[in-house]
Formats: C-alpha cells, structure tokens, sequence
C-alpha cells in the first residue's frame, strides 16, 4: 500500500523554503514528559560544497519542522556516522550550542556525503491525557489504539525511546554509478532514499525504503512535510517497506515516522523508534 494523503499538523512557522542553511534497561533517564513526538533532525549548513571545504550539521529537536528549538546534549549521542563516494566519513564530535547540537564535516573527495545520527534510548512516563494527542502526531492506526484501550486500570505509560536521524550534502561532481546515497548507514530505523536525494527538483517524488535491524518495514507511516507547508503528506511502505510522495514546492523537506510497540521488558510498557531524514529540493 503506498496511498498518500495530507494532514495538517501543528502550527507555527516554518524554516525559510530553500535554506538549508542553518543492555537498554540500564542508564535510561526517566522523564515525565507533555508530548514525546518532537522531532529530532540533521540539517546541514548547506546543501552542496566542493572537495576540501568543511561544513557544519546541526542536530536539534522542536515540535513539528518548525526551526531549531532544543539542542541534543552530546552525551545521548550514541554514533555518528558517516559515509561518501562508497568510504566511511568521519563525523566530528559534537558541540553543544544554545539550540542544537553541530558536528563539522570534512570532505576531501567528489559525492554525496551521508551522514547520520543514533541516540542514546530514554525512557519517559506519558500522562494519560497526552495519549491520543500523541497517537494523532505519529498517525497512530486501530491497533495501537486497541492495545492501548485493553490496558487494565490503573493504566501507566512508560515508553523507551530512541532517535535516528540522517541528512545528505553534494561534494562537487559526483562519479557516475556512485550510489553511496543508497546504501544504509546502519541506523536502527532508517530511511533510505531510491533516488539521488541532492537532485530532487520541485514537482519530483522521493521514493523511499524503510528498514528496521536491516531489513524492510511493511506497514510503516511516513509524513513528509515541506518547511513552507502547513500540511503533511501521509503515506505507508509497501510490503517491501517502500513509499514515495511528491515533493511540490523547493526548499527544506523532512521525511519521518515513529515504531510503536509494546514492550516485553518489565520497566515498560512500550518501545519505540523515531527516524527522520532531511532533503533539499532545489
């Protein structure tokens, strides 16, 4: 299935369109949290460079794909990764700044460098009023709400969460055949593009691939949301964990989800992963 539909989502201003410039149960930090579905993204300070220069990718959180809001401490991180022309690209370490967390990159050869992020989990308690506000931003289906309702009273959320991110910049002129954009970073949920994602125009489709440990997600709901957009456009992977949507407008785009699931630890009453990956459209 691959039907696409838009939704709107929560308000607020989006970036400037174009710029893109700017063992689990040990050590997990409880929190009681309003809303977990903010969203956590890599976006780099440009979307092309050339061979030899260095920029700058900054990893920030905020409440739908509205600009820099709060900045990852470095100590979540768990990896940072990279990869450009089929070799590893270092990741600097990151530095905390006062709305998110930048890492410099050098790249020394032609490409297209993919870089990507994995947090640390963290385990939050939801109030039960937040519950379906949340099972709205992450478009939730009947399943997850059924569970949900055949929890016996007192009902308690506690959920343990991890975040994965990634992002791409053009260095220089690309070989032909390098397809590095494809190959997955080794993120625990990760979003792997099927087409160039430094070539995409506006009115152009991204098709995608999910996967999950490494292998394809069926069912999955994914959202991409333009920063010029009041509105997300919903679609679910196929059984080989693809989905495509068009890209209507240029500038900043993000494309994210969240795998919800019960948990089979004692500490918890569910698991879950939120991936995001960032594209410019020229």
């Amino acid at each position: 299935m691959n039907t696409e539909r838009s939704q709107t989502r929560g308000g607020g201003r989006r970036p400037a369109a174009g710029k893109f410039a700017a063992g689990l149960a040990l050590g997990l930090t409880l929190l009681v949290a309003a809303a977990p579905a903010h969203d956590t993204w890599l976006q780099p300070d440009r979307s092309e460079t050339t061979p030899g220069a260095t920029f700058l990718v900054d990893l920030s959180s905020a409440d739908g794909f509205t600009g820099f809001q709060t900045a990852i401490q470095p100590e979540r991180v768990a990896k940072a990764v990279g990869r450009l022309g089929g070799a590893a690209l270092v990741v600097g370490a990151g530095t905390a700044t006062e709305k998110t967390l930048r890492f410099p990159v050098t790249v020394m050869r032609p490409g297209v460098a993919v870089m990507g992020v994995e947090l640390k989990p963290r385990l939050l308690e939801l109030e039960p009023d937040k519950i379906e506000t949340y099972f709205r931003e992450i478009h939730a289906g009947e399943e997850l709400r059924e569970q949900w309702a055949a929890v016996p009273e007192p009902r308690r959320w506690r959920e343990s969460y991890v975040k994965h991110a990634k992002s791409f910049v053009r260095v220089g002129e690309p070989a032909a055949g390098d397809r590095a954009w494809a190959e997955p970073l080794g993120l625990g949920l990760e979003i792997v593009p099927e087409r160039d994602p430094t070539t995409l125009r506006a009115g152009e489709a991204l098709p995608v691939r999910v996967l999950r440990g490494g292998r394809p997600l069926a069912g999955f709901v994914l959202a991409y949301v333009s920063a010029g957009e009041t509105h997300e456009h919903v679609v679910m992977t196929d059984a080989e964990g693809r989905a495509s949507a068009t890209l209507a407008v240029r500038g900043a785009w993000l494309v994210h989800g969240t795998d919800l699931r019960r948990a089979t630890v004692p500490d918890r009453e569910w698991e879950s992963d939120f991936t995001t990956m960032t594209v410019d459209v020229k």
